[in-house]
């Protein structure tokens, strides 16, 4: 029986990533790209308020004086996604996933790259 039990919970702990929706490109335009601050953290636990406008251009502050740099630069929806480039750099293509309430996975490929929280 205890056999039965832990079979179980490895199935339900291998499907429950799979369960993560992954937003479509209107959902993120229509959640995030409203003008409206978000915060985003990095894998290090860095975070930033970001700051998507309609018209195209993003900005970009750390929360902290100890880590992170400002800066902004464009974004673009995409089939699968979205793409950034930020000034200086070259373009980066991210998808978003959920990742529990209000808080959102930002995937470049398999990789979480960030956090966004609302």
């Amino acid at each position: 029986m205890r056999a039965l039990l832990v079979a179980g919970m490895v199935v339900v702990a291998s499907i429950t990533p799979a369960l993560a929706a992954v937003l479509a490109p209107n959902e993120i335009q229509t959640t995030f790209f409203t003008g409206q601050p978000f915060t985003s953290s990095t894998p290090s636990n860095v975070k930033f308020k970001m700051v998507f406008t309609a018209d195209g251009k993003m900005t970009r502050e750390p929360v902290a004086k100890t880590g992170g740099v400002k800066g902004e630069g464009t974004w673009k929806l995409t089939k699968d996604g979205f793409c950034t480039t930020w000034k200086g750099s070259t373009a980066n293509c991210f998808r978003i996933q959920t990742a529990g309430d209000n808080k959102w996975s930002v995937m470049k490929g398999t990789t979480a790259i960030g956090t966004w929280t609302k």
